[in-house]
């Protein structure tokens, strides 16, 4: 301690201002907001702000369903909580399919109630395979969250940063709109249509109950008494924001992935743009600014290959479902505005809008990453490649080459998921449409 305080004083500094001074450069490297030397702010970097500026309102819908992916060395309580979660998340839906399936088959006889029913019934199947196909992806969606967090902790330049920040808040932006949709028509159904129609008179009975959005079959338990009508139709509300939920998550997992995507090969152009000559943080020969480019370009292609493997199967589940309720909703909307009930004409539209914005969504996000793939090539092109020594101009060729052949993402690797899709979607919708209004 003495020999400190002899050196501290052997530097100009008495003991006590040397403790002053070492306490205020500790606490300025600990504070989280900008601090001042005197000239010019310097700025922290929080990469735990950045990182949940991306996937924060994913995790926030995808982990209450024991959807989010956990790390490898969670312990086995918490991988058995997640399981009961499945369990019941699961449990949930078949409550709502199953008994509705069979009051559809067994116990309607009117043709436009078979069809009223069944639009319900498909959705219910879409938001099962998709439950079980985001469970069944689990180790890929954590291996992208992973890659989305080296992205953020790897990036050093401002320009970097503020290129994901900007995809990062458009990433947001889809997920907020897209549950908005969603839950203003879980809303509309679950709650408005109920509160418009209000309690009815059981027939040749002396007692009152609540309808049920999805009915139940007789054949296994009688729903018009109280508390059973209550208690299911309490079940049914939460099964239903579940089932809305899942659809909203669905969308929202692949609007991150992909605008993540975007961002990154955003960033690739702008190292392209530097690389004749250079940027301090891009090394300094023009050979190592090459092998970070077509580094950055093959990690680029490797992560939108994980993404296409994710949402392969649950984009066809949408793109079947969505064409199939699109044209359901349509005929529902046409016949109750037909028969004056303006809360369910209202309802249904709702929920054909949301659903339109849906499949919507899934087609952008692939039209944006075909586009960025094709603008790398371009990029590649318009750079004064002609400066580079001897035969370094080659390499721009293989990244041009690459980006022309680059991943799309595609509904079950069939049909590429863009806004001729979209437009294929809406346009078999209303082909379908009309083939049942002129049947029925």
């Amino acid at each position: 301690m003495k020999n400190q305080q002899q050196s501290a004083s052997a530097g100009g500094l008495p003991p006590k201002h040397y403790q002053i001074r070492h306490r205020s450069i500790k606490r300025a490297f600990t504070m989280k907001k900008p601090f001042t030397n005197g000239t010019k702010p310097l700025v922290i970097d929080d990469y735990e702000k950045n990182l949940n500026l991306s996937i924060q309102w994913c995790r926030w819908i995808l982990k209450p369903m024991g959807i989010w992916p956990n790390s490898s060395n969670v312990p086995q309580t918490q991988i058995y909580f997640y399981r009961l979660i499945n369990a019941m998340c699961y449990s949930l839906l078949n409550f709502l399919l199953l008994p509705c399936s069979l009051y559809t088959i067994l116990e309607v006889e009117d043709v436009y109630n078979k069809i009223k029913l069944f639009g319900p019934s498909s959705f219910c199947v879409m938001a099962l395979l998709k439950y079980y196909l985001l469970i069944l992806h689990g180790n890929s969606i954590r291996e992208c969250i992973k890659w989305i967090e080296q992205d953020w902790e790897n990036a050093r330049c401002q320009e970097d940063k503020k290129i994901m920040m900007e995809n990062a808040n458009f990433g947001r932006k889809l997920i907020l709109l897209c549950t908005f949709f969603m839950y203003s028509g879980f809303a509309f159904y679950y709650i408005a249509v109920p509160i418009s129609v209000g309690k009815i008179t059981a027939e040749n009975e002396n007692f009152t109950f609540v309808p049920l959005v999805f009915p139940f079959s007789s054949l296994i338990v009688d729903t018009r008494h109280s508390p059973k009508n209550e208690i299911i139709f309490l079940v049914q509300l939460v099964a239903g924001a579940l089932m809305h939920s899942i659809t909203a998550a669905a969308c929202g997992l692949a609007a991150i992935l992909a605008v993540h995507a975007c961002g990154q090969m955003e960033v690739l152009m702008n190292w392209l743009k530097h690389l004749i000559d250079g940027r301090s943080d891009m090394g300094e020969t023009v050979d190592v600014r090459i092998a970070n480019v077509v580094n950055q370009h093959v990690k680029i292609l490797r992560f939108l290959t994980l993404i296409e493997q994710i949402l392969r199967h649950i984009s066809l589940v949408e793109f079947l479902g969505c064409t199939l309720n699109l044209c359901l909703l349509s005929y529902y909307t046409i016949m109750e505005w037909n028969r004056n009930d303006m809360t369910s004409s209202v309802t249904y539209s709702v929920l054909l809008v949301s659903l339109t914005f849906n499949i919507f969504i899934f087609c952008y996000i692939g039209e944006l990453v075909s586009e960025q793939c094709r603008k790398i090539g371009e990029m590649s092109y318009m750079i004064d490649w002609y400066r580079l020594p001897g035969k370094r101009k080659l390499c721009i060729i293989l990244i041009i080459e690459m980006s022309n052949s680059s991943i799309k993402l595609t509904a079950g690797n069939i049909i590429e998921m863009c806004f001729s899709t979209f437009g294929d979607v809406v346009k078999t919708a209303v082909a379908f449409l009309n083939v049942l209004r002129t049947l029925t």
